[in-house]
């Protein structure tokens, strides 16, 4: 069983360039999706635009996605921090943890993709993103 913090960063429109040049600096692995591929095309603008993209190396995962039309465009701090993996109890409690006192923005539960996900705001405005790998709510 594993869980990883990874950083997950905010883009408005520039997340494919962003990762193209991570990419480039750190080599590794490179995979996106776009709103399109994930089924969560809300308006038909946001249909190519970067819904989850992820660099990996061997030590390393980066992840980066552009914000859909209906979200403001991230403005101060455009940094997320994603926790993953496929220890349920572990995440689980990590997600009820930061619930406490927290906005959440998707409630923890299964995901087009096969996992189970939430995000959320906890009460110092960091914004948390729990995926627990292939596992349903």
């Amino acid at each position: 069983m594993s869980v990883t913090l990874n950083p997950y960063i905010g883009f408005h429109d520039q997340a494919r360039d962003a990762l193209g040049f991570y990419h480039a600096v750190f080599g590794g692995e490179l995979k996106t999706m776009t709103f399109a591929e994930g089924g969560m095309v809300q308006d038909p603008a946001d249909a190519d635009k970067v819904m989850h993209g992820q660099i990996e190396t061997d030590d390393l995962t980066l992840m980066a996605s552009d914000s859909p039309s209906s979200m403001p465009a991230p403005t101060g701090s455009n940094i997320s921090l994603s926790l993953s993996g496929d220890d349920e109890a572990r995440l689980t409690g990590y997600w009820e943890g930061l619930s406490d006192g927290a906005t959440v923005i998707e409630p923890l539960t299964n995901a087009p993709w096969g996992d189970t996900f939430g995000m959320l705001t906890d009460r110092f405005g960091v914004t948390w993103l729990v995926d627990i790998s292939g596992v349903p709510a």
